[in-house]
């Protein structure tokens, strides 16, 4: 399914690497609790390029339908030991001890962590939620 004008050509990605979680993290944003979100950086592409300040982007749910847009307000590329406490809390997903073990979890699925990882640490805000 398309994004709907006009965000027809925008990047459109998933959080998580589930569909139960890509749900679970999407209504963490859109209840305004989730302003931040990090990836490794060897996972970003040609169709999902590194987030840049002022681009906006379609957040899609876990089956793949457009649900928001959010706008990239701030992007650091850091390693996963340099991310703060602050990051971690504005990812919404808990305390930095609980953020740092669900990631650790995560990227161990997606293809291995390492504390000297480098990842994308993304902070944006909400443009639109679409209807469903």
């Amino acid at each position: 399914m398309k994004p709907p004008a006009p965000y027809e050509n925008a990047v459109t990605f998933q959080f998580g690497d589930t569909p139960e979680l890509a749900d679970e993290l999407l209504a963490l944003v859109l209840a305004g609790t989730k302003t931040a979100t990090c990836g490794a950086l060897h996972h970003f592409n040609d169709k999902e390029p590194v987030p840049a300040v002022g681009r906006r982007d379609v957040v899609l749910d876990g089956l793949g339908r457009p649900a928001c847009v959010i706008e990239t307000t701030s992007v650091l590329i850091q390693r996963f030991d340099q991310v703060d406490e602050a990051f971690a809390v504005a990812e919404g997903e808990g305390p930095y001890d609980a953020w740092r073990e669900s990631h650790v979890a995560y990227f161990e699925r997606n293809g291995g962590y390492s504390p000297d990882m480098m990842l994308v640490c993304e902070r944006f805000r909400m443009v639109e939620v679409f209807d469903k």
